[in-house]
């Protein structure tokens, strides 16, 4: 995992925790075996899962929901 795009993709969504979990729960989708997901974005053979995650946030491909307001 690149340190740059973690301090990159942390100017997007400036919540810590709420980066963590999203990067992990689409670590978790990329890396399933029984249903794996493409990636959003055009990959290098270098680039881990992580890396996708990140760059995925970087480029708005993957966001956080919204909550809903009651």
């Amino acid at each position: 995992m690149k340190s740059e795009l973690i301090e990159a993709a942390s100017t997007v969504i400036n919540d810590a925790p709420a980066l963590i979990n999203l990067v992990s729960a689409r670590i978790r989708e990329l890396n399933d075996k029984d249903n794996r997901r493409t990636p959003l974005i055009q990959t290098t053979l270098h680039m881990g899962s992580a890396d996708i995650a990140l760059t995925e946030i970087l480029e708005g491909q993957i966001e956080i929901a919204p909550l809903d307001a009651e």
